[in-house]
């Protein structure tokens, strides 16, 4: 028995997850993202998959971020129709993220076509929020920490990853003729010291691993960045402005409430209002509740009178007229809306009324993509393009790093030394070239591991007759 892998996104790039693992008779793919980011990425989701569709015998996911499911409506568009594996947090928060994406990309389309600043003459989505339905019936739960078949010969388990709600490490046992073998998915890796969220699990065994590099070259601040978000949200407040924090729905958003509850509660910060301006978000916050051994605010959300999720100065605006409303709001105020790069979504119209203005503040308090209008703000441009216009910055661009779900690089060396083995090989992957490549040197000089950095549609041979 022989077993390949072809490396369909994030290689060589943060976005776009999805191996796929051929053992000969069964091909599954660990992830379906989208491509986000510079354009050379974003128009592979428009490309024809380059690989048999037909012959995908099932997915499994890692977690619910779109780079890792959001490629699902397209692929099941094209003909997949096999099972989707996933945590039972993560069947739920896809639903949220997918219908959404499938609603932004309507709109989206619909907007460009009648201001018309795409180059198409009738600009389509990529899928629709039908097609994000049809993917809907696919998805098969699973519970972390127990073994389940996906074939005659592979069996999955789900270990915690922190990261987000739902996400998982994905350990894949392959029986093969003769051996046994093992492979690992890292997925995303949350932080060590997270308030809400378990830290990864130790894997003890991994003959082949792929492991991601998000934050492979740098390490987090020291300082506490709850402190940190304090400074900025005071900063802001004392120019009598108002702070825009464009935040990721799921995990970042849920995250942000705690830490400033958290900071309000303790006189650290003025209780003022804080606006959670995204549907996806506050249908994600439900979530907590519902799975609730999935995180660690148990106690927490069970006491009414200190409860992160609902307390007098917060208020969740699920209509856009709510949404509008706030571009006329005067005072001091804490807008959170997505989408956490910038690229989409409710964030674009508030950038789009405040940035112009000094007084107010914008916090980045995530990884920004190569590409992304995120990441435009924090490299210092004088302008960006919003709905087809060039915006001034006048605002004051804070960057928040310590409120990362991903793991840094010392918590990925941390992780990586849980191995009682060393991986016969480790894949770097989900980075952008400088952190892969920092990663990787360090894995190799510190652990002696043999790694390797795949690119694009590259493929590997893994095992040969086992």
């Amino acid at each position: 028995m022989d077993v390949s892998v072809k490396f369909l996104g994030a290689a060589g790039a943060v976005t776009g997850s999805k191996y796929l693992i051929d053992l000969g008779e069964f091909e599954f793919m660990v992830d379906c993202g989208l491509f986000q980011g510079p354009r050379d990425l974003r128009e592979r989701n428009w490309d024809d998959f380059p690989s048999p569709v037909g012959e995908i015998d099932a997915i499994v996911l890692t977690h619910g971020h779109l780079d890792h499911i959001g490629y699902l409506p397209k692929l099941v568009k094209q003909g997949f129709n096999g099972p989707i594996y996933c945590t039972e947090a993560t069947a739920e928060l896809a639903k949220i993220l997918l219908l959404d994406s499938g609603k932004l990309q309507e709109e989206e389309a619909e907007y460009a076509r009648k201001k018309g600043y795409s180059k198409h003459a009738n600009p389509q989505p990529l899928y629709t929020m039908e097609d994000a339905e049809a993917v809907f019936p696919l998805f098969v739960p699973k519970a972390f920490d127990l073994p389940f078949k996906i074939s005659d010969r592979a069996t999955v388990t789900y270990y915690h990853a922190g990261h987000i709600l739902g996400a998982a490490i994905v350990k894949v046992v392959i029986q093969g003729d003769s051996q046994t073998k093992r492979l690992v998915f890292s997925g995303d890796l949350g932080r060590y010291h997270d308030p809400i969220l378990f830290p990864p699990t130790r894997i003890p065994k991994a003959d082949i691993l792929w492991m991601e590099s998000t934050y492979g070259d740098r390490k987090a601040p020291t300082t506490k960045p709850e402190d940190e978000l304090a400074n900025a949200i005071k900063d802001v407040f004392d120019r009598d402005g108002i702070a825009i924090i464009p935040a990721f729905a799921v995990g970042r958003t849920q995250l942000l409430m705690y830490h400033i509850y958290s900071l309000m509660e303790k006189k650290k910060i003025p209780k003022v209002p804080v606006f959670v301006d995204s549907p996806m978000a506050i249908d994600a916050t439900r979530l907590y509740l519902d799975f609730h051994t999935d995180h660690r605010l148990t106690a927490m959300l069970e006491d009414e009178n200190n409860h992160p999720f609902r307390h007098p100065q917060l208020h969740y605006y699920q209509k856009q007229a709510q949404s509008m409303s706030l571009n006329e709001y005067k005072g001091k105020a804490i807008i959170i809306s997505a989408s956490g790069m910038a690229t989409g979504g409710r964030i674009l119209h508030h950038l789009f009324h405040h940035l112009p203005h000094e007084k107010n503040g914008v916090i980045m308090v995530g990884y920004q993509a190569e590409g992304t209008r995120g990441r435009r703000l924090l490299e210092g441009e004088p302008e960006v393009k919003i709905y087809g216009i060039q915006v001034p910055v006048k605002a004051k661009i804070y960057q928040i790093e310590g409120l990362s779900a991903h793991a840094d690089q010392d918590e990925l060396m941390d992780w990586a030394e849980g191995f009682c083995d060393k991986p016969k090989m480790t894949f770097l992957i989900h980075g952008e070239k400088e952190s892969a490549e920092a990663l990787s040197n360090k894995l190799q000089d510190e652990l002696g591991w043999n790694t390797s950095i795949p690119q694009y549609l590259e493929s590997f041979e893994l095992f040969k007759g086992i």
